[in-house]
């Protein structure tokens, strides 16, 4: 369980400021869903926190800052599921997860039995047993997707950053994934960042909504709150129609043109 804290977070890339000073602070178990347009900042938040693009500002971990931590411990604290990741084709599915096991495990040793468990069990929840021992190049890129998410939670890491997770996956297994999520967020405090197109799945499952615009938040809170017609309309440049269900569903639904020789 760990709680982090973002203050004045930017990312330039040569002389352009793509993130301009994001903060948020997230309590242990919270879900924070970044959305917003294509280039609006989403992925370089995610790639700044886990440590792998330069950035200003600070990140802090249950009060301590996250850069002072070695490469290890800072992998073993916040795992992260990358939009684009690049898969050997010749590891197995089961050795490719493991891989997430690597902050526990020295230089020159092996996996232990808590590890192998570890990687069994989420193999099993995620329905990836049949691909254990087969190698990423022969599966696709749904499979793929499914076992990248397996590597990050394998890790156990209290935090877990999801940049798109679910964009190659059909309906059920995007489910199935964000339920498995949401299920270790109620069960062991995971705190989650995730940055998703589908703005329906990204309110139903978050506590709360960022709406990123050209590197700036311009609208955060409850989904109830941010996704509102008027105002994906003025940031995504669409026409649609907001639906709020009984149980505090927000179904967001994209409206047609229609032209005037339709029928």
């Amino acid at each position: 369980m760990s709680s982090i804290d973002v203050r004045g977070l930017s990312v330039r890339y040569g002389r352009t400021e793509v993130l301009h000073g994001f903060t948020d602070s997230l309590r242990s178990g919270e879900w924070l869903g970044l959305i917003g347009p294509n280039g609006a900042g989403k992925s370089s938040l995610l790639r700044a926190i886990v440590g792998i693009v330069p950035s200003a500002g600070e990140i802090d971990v249950d009060g301590s800052p996250l850069a002072l931590r070695s490469r290890s411990r800072r992998a073993a604290l916040v795992a992260y599921v990358p939009q684009e990741p690049l898969l050997p084709d010749d590891m197995t599915g089961a050795e490719y997860v493991m891989l997430g096991r690597s902050p526990y495990v020295s230089y020159f040793g092996s996996e232990s039995r808590h590890d192998r468990a570890m990687v069994a069990d989420v193999l099993e929840r995620l329905e990836l047993v049949g691909f254990a021992d087969r190698r990423l190049g022969t599966l696709s890129g749904g499979e793929r997707q499914r076992l990248v998410i397996a590597r990050a939670l394998a890790t156990e890491a209290p935090i877990l950053l999801l940049d798109e997770p679910t964009s190659a996956l059909d309906i059920g297994h995007q489910q199935q994934a964000l339920e498995l999520v949401a299920r270790l967020r109620h069960d062991h405090g995971l705190t989650v960042i995730s940055a998703m197109h589908d703005l329906t799945l990204a309110g139903l499952y978050s506590d709360r909504l960022a709406l990123l615009h050209e590197g700036s938040v311009v609208a955060s809170g409850p989904a109830a709150e941010v996704l509102q017609a008027d105002t994906l309309a003025e940031f995504y440049g669409v026409r649609v129609s907001v639906h709020h269900e009984p149980d505090g569903t927000v179904v967001v639904i994209p409206r047609r043109e229609h032209l005037a020789d339709d029928h």
